[in-house]
């Protein structure tokens, strides 16, 4: 039986910053295999590095002092231009005598948590699943564009051809693209893949598809796939808030990686990402079928 965890830490703050304890288990959302914040209880000490989007930052503070056994020691830090400088009311708004200091463009509080935390089920119904009445989905505060459609896959979904055979959607989001894939009665298979938990959760209810197959992953490492006749994708292009134009490119070799020969990557991605040496560098040809309103859609051909 495994031991029940003491300790745990959601994302990846910086070392210098805050000391990780001994044991402690991820529990972000964006580290596929991490545990659900949201199932552990009677922890000893949590570190958060709390993320930028208010509600989704107050879900998580008050998943986690709930989590935490009563006296057990919160720390949440956080860039002061990315939430930070509100860290502090934010927890004292649930019932905790805050000890805030300023570190490396940081802000970083650390509270015991109170016997009885006040507002944290108002916290977390704001920043739980629900079903997006704007778009008919379902999805989650913390989730790529999860309030509305991002227009970027509105425009792919609309310049894609009838697709056949297999297929993956790399970076799934809460599965807009599959939608429009799986229109075509001549797709057998759907895999889905994306980094968020929260994104496949709410992917798998909007996606009602026996050829659906759904997997939280990192999809430059998994699941392991291969002869595929046709990948989709809306690339990311930032990482931890910050534009690395280098992880489309990265998405871009994986889908060569994963296709057969013959086989074509429809991609969407803003105008002003250089994309094109990477496509023609990986696939015999590539095709601009649009640009339009600051994006621009690829097909490319292994």
């Amino acid at each position: 039986m495994a031991e029940t965890p003491t300790a745990a830490v959601y994302g990846l703050p910086p070392r210098e910053l805050a000391e990780i304890p001994a044991g402690a288990v991820q529990v972000s959302p964006l580290k596929p295999g991490a545990k659900d914040l949201e199932t552990l209880s009677n922890l000893t000490e949590l570190i958060v590095y709390a993320p930028p989007g208010a509600l989704e930052r107050r879900q998580v503070l008050a998943a986690g002092l709930r989590a935490l056994a009563p006296g057990g020691r919160l720390l949440a830090l956080a860039p002061k231009d990315k939430g930070g400088s509100r860290l502090g009311k934010e927890l004292a708004a649930f019932g905790c005598d805050v000890d805030e200091t300023a570190r490396r463009h940081h802000r970083i509080c650390a509270a015991l948590r109170p016997a009885a935390p006040a507002g944290l089920e108002k916290a977390l119904t704001e920043g739980a699943p629900r079903l997006v009445p704007s778009t008919g989905l379902w999805s989650q505060p913390g989730v790529f564009s999860w309030d509305r459609i991002d227009p970027g896959s509105v425009l792919l979904a609309a310049h894609l051809p009838p697709l056949a055979g297999d297929g993956a959607d790399l970076g799934c989001g809460i599965g807009v693209l599959a939608h429009a894939v799986l229109a075509s009665p001549k797709v057998t298979a759907l895999t889905l893949v994306d980094i968020d938990r929260r994104a496949v959760e709410a992917a798998r209810r909007n996606v009602d598809d026996p050829r659906a197959d759904f997997h939280w992953a990192d999809a430059l490492e998994d699941p392991p796939l291969a002869g595929l006749d046709f990948v989709v994708m809306n690339p990311p292009f930032h990482d931890a808030g910050h534009e690395d134009r280098g992880l489309g490119q990265a998405f871009i070799r994986r889908a060569a990686k994963i296709l057969r020969p013959g086989g074509r990557l429809y991609a969407v991605a803003n105008r002003h990402l250089p994309y094109e040496a990477g496509l023609k560098a990986a696939f015999k040809a590539v095709h601009t079928v649009i640009e339009q309103s600051g994006y621009k859609v690829f097909e490319a051909i292994r």
